[in-house]
């Protein structure tokens, strides 16, 4: 069983997977490689002069990968609640998780399979969004949503510090306490 399971390898799933996996937590990704990202251009990014966004969510996947985090490229096809907390239904198999991040970008069709309520967006462009409350909680409980599908900015900046925000909050639900997580240099 994972502690966390993350659908989607962009932006916020894939920094959510970073923060989730570096907190030692059991992390599975399972992403279907068909990220918006992957078409962008990016310089507006803190940090970075300009990126490519396959780089952007190469170098994110591999981060996560670095702390712990298991990567499955498959399509989720069902999130569904069980006994010890759900099973994602995958094209490939069934994974089961404690808590479960729906980080899908502009696809919300498996989160209203899974019954999770949708709003419209805000964004342009943008039809409908995951109803996620500011800590990224839905209306199924154990089940949150980050970045692009919860209704954030587009922007890749904005969805990755989304999902670091929701990961952050899952993880502190999981350990009873806040999670913090700074780092700091060496002298």
């Amino acid at each position: 069983m994972y502690d966390i399971a993350i659908i989607g390898a962009g932006p916020a799933g894939a920094s959510a997977a970073l923060f989730a996996a570096k907190a030692g937590k059991k992390t599975l990704v399972i992403d279907n490689d068909k990220s918006i990202t992957k078409r962008a251009w990016i310089q507006n990014h803190y940090g970075i002069k300009d990126i490519t966004g396959p780089e952007l969510v190469d170098i994110g996947k591999q981060q996560a990968i670095q702390f712990g985090a298991e990567i499955k490229t498959e399509s989720v096809v069902n999130i569904v609640k069980s006994e010890s907390g759900f099973q994602v239904e995958t094209d490939a198999g069934t994974y089961d998780a404690n808590q479960v991040i729906v980080a899908t970008g502009l696809s919300i069709d498996l989160a209203e399979k899974a019954g999770l309520k949708v709003k419209d967006g805000t964004e342009p462009r943008v039809k409908s969004v995951i109803d996620a409350d500011q800590n990224g909680k839905t209306s199924v409980e154990g089940i949150w949503a980050a970045g692009a599908a919860a209704g954030v900015s587009l922007h890749t900046i904005i969805t990755a510090g989304d999902g670091a925000k929701v990961a952050i909050n899952v993880i502190s639900q999981l350990n009873g306490a806040r999670y913090v997580d700074h780092d700091v240099l060496k002298s």
